[in-house]
């Protein structure tokens, strides 16, 4: 990958495509020759759409250059529904590619995934997500502060049985009758040694990336996974990601599984996240954390910052937690919980030191905020985005977020949450896409017509939901009415 460096970030945002074309050509040469060396023939670039995920043509090493420069394929990109209708006669959006995004694909070095911003009529396109986070990144830099975030996707491995029907692909426990290690299931050696013959080869792409992997978690869950790798500038952690996601599933394909990022695909199981742990640099002072150090302890700055996240907290989650399904997760207790009852995930806009129950937690062992609502189905790149600039709000008007709840939010009683002020999280998509409408600062940072355009998709899938009937319905009430 063509890494970012300190300084990158201040020129990310492009107002025009001559803009972003012109920061291309000097540097096409260099990232060519890299390319062909790595024996590249196929370039995929990428642009994103409103639910996070990527999209492209496939082009041939020879038209490199005439990528590059605005002119490789273009897209009717207003013919995906929910994307604010066009005529036929409009034009179409075009795609050019950022040279600080450039990634050759570790299980197939033949092809290289280019993520790319979109442009229409020469100016950034107003449902591209990507341009969004870096417009935000942009207005953050003008004010003196930098964003990073450091990312942690969790998944689950799966495969389908003899019948068809998808299943945990790494467990060896019998499907039903006792299943011994239930209990404190996590971190388990035997499991982490059967699952080896995956996670090596997952292991071995992510160290060759250079993304400096800490460690790999298995979780709670059968054949339930986490990923733990640096930090780094916004717009690269939202690339990782997403590019993640795709390698991920490449390399399960050749070990006959597949992976599902579904928050809760099974019932009684740990939900899958992705926590965002985010903190910030002043421009004039690179390397320099603003939320804390070892001598200083927690800053005023690190308080603003959760200030403003959870002002924004509700509209936030709409977009961390963008199905139906991530709300199955956002409960206090699962009965028949593996390890236990209680499932670590927040249900409380609150923030507290190394609480995990929290929404927002304050490590004991980083420097920076943890929304805990998160996962990976997220948008990463309008999640980023309403991170930052809710964080830079808090900052800027030194909001307040009054004192840290250093106990366990699971066992407090609604009198107790009244009584502090705490809010409780949208227990629901619909609940979390009301919030989103009436937050002025999703407007700003998503613009009106992609916040629109995303309400109008989640509202219509708040309504197919309602209109499906559920095994759970069947079996509760069909012979008891």
């Amino acid at each position: 990958m063509t890494s970012t460096n300190d300084a990158a970030d201040k020129t990310v945002y492009c107002e025009t495509i001559e803009e972003a074309i012109e920061r291309n050509r000097p540097r096409i040469p260099d990232v060519r020759e890299r390319l062909e060396k790595a024996n590249v023939k196929y370039v995929l670039s990428c642009w994103i759409d409103l639910h996070g995920i990527p999209k492209t043509k496939p082009v041939p090493m020879s038209d490199f250059e005439v990528l590059c420069l605005g002119g490789g394929p273009q897209f009717a990109v207003h013919s995906v529904s929910y994307v604010p209708d066009l005529s036929p006669a409009d034009s179409d959006q075009i795609m050019v590619p950022d040279l600080d995004a450039v990634y050759v694909c570790p299980w197939d070095n033949s092809m290289a995934v280019i993520f790319a911003d979109l442009f229409w009529e020469g100016v950034p396109y107003n449902v591209c997500p990507r341009q969004a986070l870096k417009r935000a990144v942009s207005e953050a830099r003008s004010a003196d502060y930098v964003g990073y975030a450091g990312i942690e996707p969790e998944f689950i491995a799966m495969r389908y049985d003899e019948n068809g029907q998808p299943v945990k692909a790494i467990d060896d426990d019998p499907a039903s009758g006792v299943r011994p290690r239930r209990q404190a299931f996590g971190y388990d050696v035997e499991y982490s040694f059967d699952s080896m013959p995956f996670l090596k080869d997952m292991m071995d792409i992510l160290e060759d990336l250079g993304w400096n992997l800490h460690d790999v978690v298995a979780e709670g869950a059968y054949s339930q996974f986490e990923l733990d790798f640096h930090y780094t500038h916004l717009v690269e952690m939202a690339d990782r990601l997403v590019f993640l996601r795709i390698l991920l599933k490449e390399v399960a394909k050749k070990h006959d599984m597949f992976i599902t990022f579904m928050p809760k695909p099974t019932t009684g199981d740990w939900r899958s996240g992705a926590h965002i742990n985010f903190s910030m640099q002043a421009v004039n002072k690179p390397g320099k954390n603003l939320f804390g150090s070892k001598s200083d302890g927690w800053t005023d700055v690190s308080l603003h910052a959760v200030g403003g996240l959870m002002a924004h907290a509700e509209a936030l989650t709409a977009i961390t937690c963008p199905t139906v399904n991530s709300y199955n997760g956002l409960v206090p207790r699962v009965g028949g919980f593996e390890g236990g009852t209680v499932t670590w995930a927040p249900t409380n806009i609150t923030y507290g030191h190394n609480n995990r129950s929290a929404q927002f937690r304050l490590p004991q062992s980083r420097f920076c905020i943890e929304n805990r609502a998160a996962d990976m189905c997220m948008n990463v790149y309008l999640g980023l985005a309403m991170t930052l600039a809710a964080a830079l709000t808090g900052i800027t008007n030194k909001i307040d977020p009054g004192p840290a709840t250093d106990r366990d939010l699971y066992e407090m009683t609604d009198a107790e949450f009244k009584e502090l002020g705490i809010r409780r999280l949208p227990q629901n998509l619909s609940m979390a896409t009301d919030a989103l409408r009436a937050d002025e600062l999703a407007e700003q940072v998503m613009g009106p017509v992609m916040r629109n355009s995303y309400i109008a998709y989640k509202v219509d899938e708040w309504e197919r939901y309602h209109q499906a009937v559920t095994d759970w319905e069947v079996q509760e009430y069909l012979r008891l009415y």
